[in-house]
């Protein structure tokens, strides 16, 4: 089914769920949890439709504590509510961490324990088996946000307790305050768009793919060695980086960006080999990466030209402040791992300069920082793409050489092979932002730098970082 036909679908569902929760059952009185249903659906609607005294009158209504059976009949019905939009949001391509930071974005900070809650409660119905660990990793870190001692087991007791706990640890804001984060959290998630589906629902994850056992047995050694010596390099490349940017001394900074960078380059090409050389099937994928204000337009930019010299492609979701990496897995490692680092550099680079004033005094400090960000990215991107095309010749001279000596039976053995099997790999990712996009996309604006002095400044500073291990580049080069 197809992104926009699926949207339609939930919207359909969505309707007919407000509209059997607001009617009730006309043939007899409405039982308590079907009166607070019933109001949960029109407080949300009266959000929607931007109706102050609707949305306080239902309020007013569903925090009255006229019996402890009201109460308890609200916050069930609530808890259901959430558990419910927080499965059709992962049926829309959401994943537990794009979905919390979504609800703090749109909404406020109070509101992320509510989601961090609901997305930990609902993954105690799966097996830890069936479950991503991508997926696993992003509700375990969710944990700190949430309520409960998740992900082991809920704080409250059941449904009908959650108000009455989540009041003793909400604090000053009261049952109604309470009740209030809820719907709104509630309305917001009834309003998400679809997303890409770029990981498996919980549920549905299984080990890996099925093999002959002939070609299981031929593979498992290298593919034994590969994975353990992967995360150990990665780990490496992550260890570097932290330090290349808490170091205060640039030389320091310049040699360990630029011994992670080379280590990245290793990682991919390798990894892309090996995968080849053991018949392993590997297709592209796709990561999204948060990319916030301000200057949300030069940071999205710079993770275009990490990502394009790492053979990836980007789309990115403005209204949302996601932009979505399309590659394979190693080259996507690479690209989430550098675009970081570089980011922070930037980041102090920028910082250290300082505000800038024109002539009359004026602040002109918002032009010069994302001027200077512009000619950051434009200038790294000139420096990866070189830095790149200099790796798959290096790549391709080794494998010819490999192959002049005899040792070419994997069929990739030879440098004149390497060329077309990198022009494969491009064209599959551009295969896959087709297949996952198709005519949705549209091209946008470039940013525009505005201050002179902000964009010699970016320039500079891209200069200074070291990457795949070649020297900062002089003046005038």
């Amino acid at each position: 089914m197809g992104k926009a036909s699926r949207q339609r679908q939930l919207n359909r569902q969505r309707e007919r769920q407000r509209q059997r929760a607001a009617q009730g059952t006309p043939s007899r009185q409405p039982g308590q949890q079907e009166m607070a249903v019933a109001l949960i659906a029109e407080a949300a609607d009266a959000v929607c439709r931007r109706d102050q005294q609707a949305y306080s009158a239902g309020l007013q209504q569903l925090a009255d504590e006229r019996t402890p059976a009201w109460t308890q009949a609200v916050s069930w019905s609530l808890v259901q509510f959430l558990r419910g939009s927080v499965a059709t949001a992962w049926r829309l391509g959401w994943q537990p961490a794009e979905l919390a930071r979504h609800v703090g974005r749109e909404l406020s900070a109070e509101h992320v324990p509510v989601i961090a809650d609901m997305i930990a409660n609902e993954m105690q119905g799966y097996a830890a088996a069936t479950v991503d660990p991508r997926w696993a990793a992003q509700v375990a870190a969710l944990g700190a946000t949430s309520r409960g001692s998740y992900p082991n087991e809920a704080q409250w007791g059941n449904d009908a307790e959650y108000l009455d706990t989540a009041r003793d640890l909400a604090g000053a804001i009261g049952l109604r305050g309470v009740i209030a984060i809820v719907i709104e959290t509630v309305h917001l998630l009834q309003h998400l768009i679809a997303l890409e589906a770029l990981l498996p629902l919980p549920g549905t994850a299984r080990p890996g793919p099925s093999q002959p056992a002939a070609k299981a047995s031929a593979e498992a050694p290298a593919q034994e060695r590969a994975e353990p010596a992967d995360e150990r390099l990665l780990s490496r490349i992550r260890a570097l980086l932290a330090k290349a940017e808490s170091t205060e001394f640039a030389e320091e900074a310049e040699a360990l960006s630029g011994r992670a960078q080379e280590l990245m380059a290793k990682y991919s090409i390798d990894h892309a080999l090996l995968a080849a050389e053991t018949g392993r099937k590997e297709e592209p994928g796709g990561r999204r990466i948060p990319v916030d204000n301000p200057y949300e337009a030069p940071k999205a930019t710079l993770l275009q030209v990490v990502a394009q010299a790492n053979r990836c492609r980007v789309v990115w979701s403005k209204e949302l402040g996601l932009v979505t990496v399309i590659g394979f897995p190693a080259d996507l490692d690479a690209v989430e791992l550098l675009f970081t680092s570089l980011l922070v550099q930037a980041n102090s680079a920028m910082l250290r300069s300082g505000a800038r004033q024109d002539a009359a005094g004026r602040s002109r400090t918002r032009a010069f920082r994302q001027s200077f960000l512009v000619s950051y990215a434009i200038r790294i991107g000139e420096r990866l793409s070189e830095a790149t095309d200099h790796a798959e010749q290096e790549a391709v001279a080794e494998q010819a050489a490999e192959g002049a000596g005899g040792d070419g039976g994997n069929g990739h053995g030879g440098g004149k092979d390497l060329v077309p099997f990198l022009a494969a790999r491009h064209q599959a990712v551009d295969d896959t932002v087709d297949e996952m996009f198709g005519d949705r996309l549209t091209r946008s604006r470039a940013v525009r730098a505005t201050d002179a002095e902000g964009w010699v400044s970016g320039r500079a500073a891209a200069d200074l970082a070291s990457l795949h291990n070649h020297a900062p580049v002089a003046d005038g080069a």
